[in-house]
């Protein structure tokens, strides 16, 4: 019979593993990655698991294929702390790996959660990750802030959603757009892209008019607003920065008129 693989990376990342691996305990086998933790992710993570690997921080896609590598399941779900899996998708999932396919890998709908409540509107759902694949034939690649799959054959989507709590809240949000907004900057760049004070205006009000209106996110009320705003704020802070290293690295070069 095939057996199914959860893998999961973290770091302090306690308040919020328990809820994930609780979601998850059904599986065959699960995988755990800290990345040397100063809470208590580990001593949660042991209450289900005794395959836990304590490793340096190498970044995303490193993390998660180091956890494929630990896998033994001719099946892999590989989960983020802060993704719960919910009753239906529970149920595909025993379906897809008892009857080994069709398909190579599965895409899954996120319903993202802010605030307590799930955001439908604003381009937020249905967020499809492809998370389920078959263990040979899945890798993870990375980019400057999201790390993704890439498998090797077909891949379906499914109807079956899990839950992904994000943000803590605000300052949480805040200060994630800051991290990852120089990630995207530093990737900009580093491919020769430029940023010009157009971008730096039309390209955040473009996120939000696309988010808040063309997209439905005022459905959402105040939650919809508030977040229109911050991935607008996003966009600024990346195109800024952008913009930022660019002309610091022109007006560094001596040979710059």
């Amino acid at each position: 019979m095939n057996r199914l693989s959860v893998t999961i990376i973290g770091w302090n990342e306690e308040e919020r593993l328990r809820a994930c691996l609780e979601s998850a305990a059904w599986a065959d086998e699960i995988i755990v990655i800290d990345a040397e933790s100063t809470d208590k992710t580990v001593q949660v993570a042991r209450e289900f698991t005794d395959k836990i690997w304590v490793r340096p921080w190498a970044g995303f896609a490193a993390q998660k294929n180091f956890a494929l590598e630990q896998a033994t399941g001719e099946w892999v779900l590989s989960l983020d702390a802060d993704e719960r899996v919910t009753t239906e998708l529970r149920a595909r999932i025993g379906r897809i790996v008892r009857a080994n396919g069709p398909a190579d890998g599965y895409s899954i709908p996120r319903k993202n959660v802010f605030w307590g409540a799930w955001v439908r509107h604003g381009g937020l759902y249905p967020d499809y990750q492809l998370r389920l694949f078959r263990r040979n034939a899945g890798r993870f690649v990375d980019s400057a802030v999201h790390e993704s799959v890439v498998v090797e054959g077909s891949v379906e989507a499914l109807v079956e959603p899990m839950l992904h709590h994000s943000y803590r809240g605000l300052d949480d949000f805040v200060a994630r757009s800051n991290r990852y907004s120089t990630l995207a900057a530093q990737e900009i760049v580093s491919r020769g892209g430029r940023a010009g004070l157009a971008d730096l205006a039309l390209r955040p009000l473009g996120r939000f008019l696309s988010m808040y209106v063309l997209r439905l996110g005022f459905l959402d009320g105040w939650r919809g607003f508030v977040l229109a705003v911050l991935y607008a704020n996003y966009v600024f802070l990346r195109m800024a920065k952008a913009w930022e290293a660019r002309r610091g690295s022109v007006e560094g070069d001596p040979g710059a008129s």
